[in-house]
C-alpha cells in the first residue's frame, strides 16, 4: 500500500527513520512521526476497533481527529485517535473493543 503523503491536518508526511512498533503484539515497521493509522494502513491493518454493542469493525473515517472510529489502545492508554497521533519507536498499539471509559486518577 502507498503511504499518505499529505495529511489534511498534519501536513506533509515526515521523512523520518523506519522504526519498529507493535500491533497486537506483532512487530511492524513504520516511519517515525507519521500518524499511527498511516503506519497501520501501509501494513494492511484497516480495523482499529470494534463497536461495543454490535461488535462491528471500525477504521479510519474522518482522518482529522474529530470522530472516534480510529481510536485504539496505545501504550496502555485507551481512546487514542491514531489518525493524529505520531508514531514512535517501540509503541504498543492494540485493537480496542468499544470506546472505553477514562479511568479516574
Amino acid at each position: 500500500m502507498d503511504r499518505i503523503q499529505n495529511h489534511p491536518i498534519l501536513g506533509e508526511s515526515p521523512e523520518g527513520r523506519k522504526v519498529t512498533f507493535y500491533y497486537d503484539g506483532n512487530p511492524l515497521e513504520g516511519i517515525e512521526g507519521e500518524p499511527i493509522m498511516a503506519a497501520l494502513k501501509v501494513n494492511g491493518v484497516m480495523v482499529h476497533r470494534y463497536t461495543a454493542k454490535k461488535h462491528e469493525p471500525r477504521g479510519v473515517f474522518c482522518a482529522i481527529g474529530r470522530c472516534t472510529d480510529c481510536v485504539m489502545i496505545v501504550d496502555g492508554k485507551p481512546n487514542v485517535r491514531t489518525c493524529i497521533t505520531p508514531l514512535a519507536a517501540g509503541m504498543h498499539v492494540q485493537t480496542q473493543y468499544g470506546v472505553q471509559a477514562k479511568k479516574e486518577v
